[in-house]
Formats: C-alpha cells, sequence, structure tokens
C-alpha cells in the first residue's frame, strides 16, 4: 500500500523551501500527499528562532501521541533548525517520535523513515555539516506560479541576538550556474515569479573570490525567458551595495521592491546587536534606491526591547522610522534566546516597558503604512492572483495577489474567470495600512501557463544543475553545500 504524508512548516522561507524538498524526497520514494492530517507520516519542519518553538513543537507532539498509538505503523518525524539544537532531548521528551534529522541532512528523511520502521526504533541522525545542497533535490512545489531558488545557506555574521549560524552554519554559496538553471527550468515550466533566498543575499560570491556576484545574478535573471517577477531576501545593510542597486533599477523584471532589516534606529544598541552598520549608513542605503528606483516599496524588520536599550535608543528607532517611511515594517518584542549572546547580557528589560515601546512604534509604523498605501490610489497596477475564491463582502467576491513592489491587493473579479497564476491590472481606489483595495472592474486579464496548472493541479518540479554562466565561471563537478535561514525574532 502507498503510504501517505504531511509536513508542517513553521519559520521563515528558507524552511518553506527545505519543506518542499522534503516533499519531493518523500514523493520520489513512493509516498503520498495527505489531503488532511490523518497521514501515515507526520514530519515537523521546526525553527528555533520564533519564541515559544519548542512549546509549540511538544504541544502537537502531545497532540499526535494518541492519534499514532491507536494507528499501527504511524511515523513523527522532527526536522529543521530546533531538531539540529535539541537532537536527543525530542526523544526523551516525545519517545513516540521516530525520527529526528537537522538541517544539514534533509536529504535522509526517506531513509530514517525506513530504517526506524524496520529496527522498530527511533533514529536520530544530526549532521553537524551539510551533505547535500537542498536545491539539488528533488521537489513538491507548492505555487504553480512562484517559487523559492535557494542561493546560499549559512550565515558569516555574528548577531548577538540570532541562533541562526550555530543551527544553518557557515555560509556557502552555490554556484550560478546552478542556480540559473534551477530558475530557468522553472520559468519553463510556467512560473512567473522567483524569490532568491538566502542568509544575506548581498554575501553571496565571497566564497568563490566575486564580490560582484549577486548583482550579476540578478542582470542574468533578466534574461530568462517567461521569467517575469524576480525578488530577493535577505539582504544586510553592511554588504549592500550600488552595483546591485544599479542592477535592480536596470533589470525591468527585478522588482521594486526591498527587504531590509533595521532592528534598530540605535547606533549604541546596532553595537550591542553586532550589526556592523550604523543608521546613517542605513539610511542612506534607503536615499540611493528611491533615487534609483522612485517607486520602491521598503520593509524592515525592527526588534523593540534590545537588552539595555534606553528611552533615548528607542527614541533614535522612532526617529529612523520617521525618516525611512518604510511601506510595512515587522516588529518584534525582543525576547532572550538560548544559545545567544544577547541572552546573556545584563540590562534586561521589564516586559511592561518593552510592550508599551512596542506598542508606540506599531502605532507609528501603522500611521506611515497608510500614508504609503493611500498614495498609491489612483494608480493601475499589475497583480498576480494567489487566492481563488477569495472573501466574499456581500455580494461582492475579491480575489487578491501582490503587485510588483509587493504590495497585497484586493479586487472584484467580476465575472471574469480569473485563476491564480493569472496577471490582471486593476486601479487602486483605496490604501489600507496593510493592503490596497481596487473595486472598480479588472481592467486586463491575462491567462497564463501558470493559471493553466494551478486549474490543472499540476505543480514545476524542483532541482536542476549544471549550465555555466558567462562572467562567472564553470560551475563544480559536485554541488556547492549549505542551507539559509531567517535571524528575525517572534
Amino acid at each position: 500500500m502507498t503510504r501517505s504524508y504531511t509536513i508542517r512548516t513553521y519559520g521563515c522561507q528558507m524552511n518553506v523551501h527545505d519543506s518542499e524538498r522534503m516533499a519531493g524526497l518523500l514523493e520520489a520514494a513512493g509516498y503520498e500527499r495527505s489531503a488532511t492530517d490523518e497521514a501515515d507520516v507526520v514530519v515537523f519542519n521546526t525553527c528555533a528562532v520564533r519564541e515559544n518553538a519548542d512549546n509549540r513543537l511538544y504541544g502537537n507532539l502531545g497532540h499526535l501521541r494518541p492519534v499514532k498509538d491507536g494507528r499501527p505503523g504511524m511515523q513523527i518525524a522532527v526536522g529543521g533548525c530546533l531538531a539540529q539544537k535539541d537532537r536527543d532531548t525530542i526523544v526523551r521528551k516525545a519517545p513516540w517520535v521516530d525520527v529526528v534529522f537537522g538541517t544539514h541532512n534533509v536529504h535522509a528523511l526517506p531513509v530514517l523513515l525506513e530504517r526506524a520502521r524496520h529496527n522498530e526504533a527511533a533514529q536520530v541522525e544530526i549532521a553537524e555539516s551539510l551533505e547535500v545542497f537542498p536545491s539539488t533535490l528533488p521537489a513538491r512545489r507548492e505555487s504553480a506560479y512562484a517559487g523559492w531558488v535557494s542561493i546560499s545557506v549559512g550565515c558569516n555574521n555574528t548577531c548577538t541576538f540570532c541562533i541562526v549560524p550555530s543551527l544553518r552554519g557557515k555560509e556557502k554559496d552555490r554556484r550560478p550556474g546552478e542556480i540559473l538553471a534551477e530558475v530557468q527550468a522553472l520559468a519553463a515550466d510556467g512560473v512567473l515569479e522567483v524569490t532568491l533566498l538566502g542568509q544575506n543575499v548581498n554575501s553571496y560570491g565571497v566564497e568563490f573570490g566575486d564580490r560582484g556576484a549577486f548583482a550579476k545574478l540578478l542582470r542574468a535573471c533578466g534574461d530568462v525567458d517567461g521569467l517575469e517577477r524576480v525578488r530577493f531576501t535577505s539582504p544586510h545593510p553592511r554588504d549592500f551595495t550600488s552595483d546591485v542597486i544599479a542592477a535592480m533599477a536596470e533589470t525591468p523584471n527585478v522588482c521594486p521592491q526591498l527587504h531590509m532589516p533595521l532592528q534598530s534606529g540605535s547606533d549604541d544598541v546596532l553595537r550591542r546587536m553586532r550589526r556592523s552598520y550604523r543608521s546613517g549608513r542605513f539610511l542612506g542605503i534607503l536615499d540611493e534606491v528611491r533615487a534609483a528606483l522612485p517607486d520602491a516599496a521598503i520593509s524592515t524588520d525592527i526588534i523593540v526591547g534590545f537588552p539595555g536599550e534606553t528611552e533615548e535608543d528607542f527614541a533614535a528607532t522612532l526617529d529612523v522610522v520617521e525618516k525611512a517611511r518604510f511601506a510595512q515594517a515587522f516588529t518584534f518584542q525582543y525576547s532572550p534566546r538560548p544559545g545567544t549572546p544577547a541572552a546573556d547580557l545584563p540590562d534586561q528589560l521589564p516586559k511592561a516597558v518593552v510592550q508599551e515601546r512596542y506598542e508606540r512604534l506599531v502605532a507609528l509604523q501603522e500611521e506611515i503604512s497608510w500614508q504609503q498605501n493611500r498614495a498609491v490610489e489612483g494608480r493601475v497596477v499589475e497583480v498576480l492572483v494567489s487566492t481563488g475564491e477569495g472573501r466574499k463582502d456581500g455580494a461582492t467576491r475579491r480575489m487578491s495577489g501582490r503587485a510588483r513592489d509587493g504590495r497585497l491587493v484586493h479586487f472584484a473579479p467580476g465575472e471574469r474567470p480569473i485563476r491564480p497564476g493569472d496577471v490582471v491590472e486593476v486601479t487602486i481606489g483605496y490604501g489600507a495600512p496593510h493592503h490596497l483595495v481596487a473595486d472598480g472592474p479588472v481592467l486586463s486579464h491575462r491567462r497564463t501557463r501558470a493559471g493553466d496548472a494551478h486549474e490543472s493541479g499540476t505543480r514545476p518540479g524542483g532541482a536542476a544543475t549544471g549550465l555555466g554562466l558567462p562572467g562567472f565561471g564553470a560551475p563544480p563537478t559536485q554541488p556547492a553545500a549549505a542551507v539559509p535561514a531567517c535571524g528575525a525574532q517572534a
């Protein structure tokens, strides 16, 4: 009998990318995706960055225990960052778990499941370094119209609040020819949009001696037939260079969107965070981006209440937010993460102080986001549709999608047979703090191969390697190593 599987993913885009590879591996091994949680194999792809990640995992594992007791042959696997960190602790706390694997050996999942069944004993395998670059593995993509493409994995930075480098390892760069081959394969399958992933995309190329490699990669994506949108995440202000800004402005399919983590507007706090840039440098980058891309939507990450943050430090953050005019900000209250240097810093702030500052920051950013979105009213925007039925407001059925600058747009399709993956043009009638609304008629509708694929339920494939790229040098005979991750708190 064919065994079924389901994967529950927590955390950042890198974990979503890894889960697509896990799904591809399981299907290549003969498993079938389950439409419900009543699966023969349940895989948890965990995150160690988010607050209370371990409590959430063990709570979910506890809920599954009676289900497993009543279903002989059911297996539970735990992978990802929390598995890399906790290792044997997971099986000790939840002895009904069958497999524990880490961030460096995603490829081993099917073998470990089979070994656990054969041996009737839990299998714990945590590699200390990457064995196979995840992007070279088969994948079951979640979307027919958009795809994640990893360009590097790991991180060489030493931010004091972040545990990612100890779980994902030092940065490893995937060769440009391999990346472009995967992008070309996705575009050939009808995918319209790719997001290039890395813990610090701006340092891409340092490992093989080309500091201009990321700008070259963006420009090369502009030559991929059928590829309409290119995004990337996340850059680091320390390594952000003018050649990348020029490549963004001069490559038509690179979207006018930038996610640039600020973390704090206080230079003293940035120093304690080991962020290796200061607020003036950060604002200078934004000025340069907006000079080249006047309509760019810029978002950020900000941590409130870092140890030792004074009222003056927080006021500096508010000042930078006022000047930066972010379209959106992901704001987090600092909480200690075991294993990070910041967890042991003195002057940890009381929860009430952090909460009050957080609320002030959110109120300020909400007002700025609303002003930024109101400024789009009256414009015609191109939307890549991402939802089908959408929500219903009385007799008005709304669908949703993303504008080229990344903003979420809700629109009324009318009687048109619009599908996820199709592209429409609409006029923005109202800008809300977190989205745009176009209640007028759809101005144009382009049916796409991605829409056809979504309608039929087919998904693009995964890995592609090889393909030398002019200007970069030939790819290696063996795939490069690594896996990216996200250091944002929650």
